[in-house]
């Protein structure tokens, strides 16, 4: 569908006609005419499919007809599990709201900025909030915002939120605006406790499912290559040296993980930096940015970067060390192939997680050929799974792991 079959103001279509787009994808085709009818929404879609525009649009449109007087009160929440997540949503709100005639006040609440200023700039007014929720709470609890004019709430990447904690902070964040208003609720993964805080936010939702993975995976060439654990950065460094990949994103286990070999892979001659949480609000910045603009070829990161980076191009994603989960997987390989170009995904298999990896390919529906690189073959035998063991997910303990020991202990 062309964007300029879509019930949008003429403002909106100039500034989309500006940056090049014609076409909606998928999402957008589906979820722009819903929201403008103001209807609630479940919607799920992969990272990439353009989800942010499909609901930024639509809300720009319907905020460009009210009228307001005096200062701008809050009337957009959007919530998002990452601080980079926050900021390009409130980029695009920003770059899609400069031909409205009605200038668009957007703040980012985010931890590691200042709070005093992040407060105050909310009390001199804003139309549109974008924050992560420990942020958000933060300013909730000391009443220095005002979230009673509040007419549309969107939970981005909700799926991420739930598992650093959201259902804990969400009652909260309901309590402090109305319970009349506009809800949009995206996720790339639909998991059951999902549909429970689905319900919980939204009022007689439409649901929007996109079954667009299998379009993205046809854009991936994803390989899996079979090495010993130590033999891992050497490894790396063959494939880069012998390929023609132009931003490569190296995914670790732990933020020292990603410091330390990073600082290796510089010594070697190598343009690499870490990201990570912690990493300050200004180096998080400077660092995407070098990686955007090419100034940093090599990006060693932990999941941090598996949603909410906005950059196209990405060559290839290495799975250093594999995700926890199967969800994360997905996110993970979903950084290359953006936009309709196509990418490499590869995984290190080692003995350790080589039971977990055939637990993913089984899960994400795939399967993968092992290879092994001349002179980086694995070696030695595979661990044997005792009876009554769980499958090796990673370095640190799952939930369940955590919680058997705790139950045995107190036997």
């Amino acid at each position: 569908m062309l964007f300029n079959e879509l019930k949008l103001s003429n403002a909106l279509l100039s500034t989309i006609s500006k940056y090049g787009y014609k076409e909606t994808t998928k999402i957008q085709e589906k979820v722009i005419p819903l929201v403008l009818e103001k209807k609630d929404l479940i919607a799920r879609a992969q990272t990439g499919s353009g989800k942010t525009a499909s609901f930024v649009l639509p809300i720009l449109n319907l905020w460009g007809k009210q009228k307001v007087e005096g200062k701008a009160k809050v009337k957009v929440l959007v919530l998002t599990p990452t601080r980079e997540l926050t900021l390009q949503v409130a980029k695009t709100f920003e770059v899609f709201a400069k031909q409205i005639s009605k200038k668009l006040k957007v703040v980012s609440l985010i931890g590691g900025d200042n709070l005093g200023n992040q407060m105050l700039q909310v009390q001199k007014g804003c139309d549109v909030v974008v924050a992560t929720p420990g942020r958000l709470i933060d300013i909730i609890n000391k009443k220095q915002i005002d979230l009673k004019s509040l007419d549309f709430f969107v939970l981005d990447e909700a799926d991420k939120m739930l598992d650093l904690g959201f259902e804990e902070e969400l009652q909260v964040i309901l309590d402090a605006i109305p319970k009349k208003r506009q809800n949009l609720f995206f996720s790339a993964t639909y998991p059951n406790k999902m549909s429970t805080i689905a319900l919980k936010i939204t009022n007689n939702p439409l649901e929007v499912f996109i079954e667009d993975e299998e379009q993205i995976v046809e854009n991936i060439n994803q390989r899996a290559i079979r090495v010993n654990l130590e033999n891992r950065s050497a490894l790396l460094k063959d494939l880069i040296k012998n390929s023609k990949w132009d931003k490569i994103l190296v995914f670790m286990a732990t933020k020292r993980s990603s410091d330390n070999i990073a600082a290796k892979f510089r010594k070697h001659g190598f343009n690499a930096e870490s990201f990570h949480g912690n990493l300050d609000q200004d180096e998080r910045k400077f660092t995407i940015e070098d990686f955007k603009n090419k100034e940093i070829d090599i990006l060693f990161s932990t999941d941090i970067a598996a949603r909410g980076l906005d950059i196209d191009d990405i060559s290839c994603v290495i799975n250093y060390d594999l995700p926890r989960s199967t969800n994360d997987y997905v996110h993970r390989i979903g950084r290359t192939a953006r936009a309709g170009k196509r990418g490499t995904a590869i995984s290190f298999l080692t003995h350790e997680n080589l039971e977990h990896f055939k637990l993913i390919e089984k899960k994400c529906n795939i399967k993968l050929t092992y290879e092994e690189i001349e002179g980086f073959e694995l070696i030695g035998d595979e661990l044997k799974k005792e009876k009554g063991q769980a499958a090796i997910k990673g370095k640190r303990k799952s939930k369940k792991d955590k919680l058997r020991e705790k139950n045995l202990k107190t036997k």
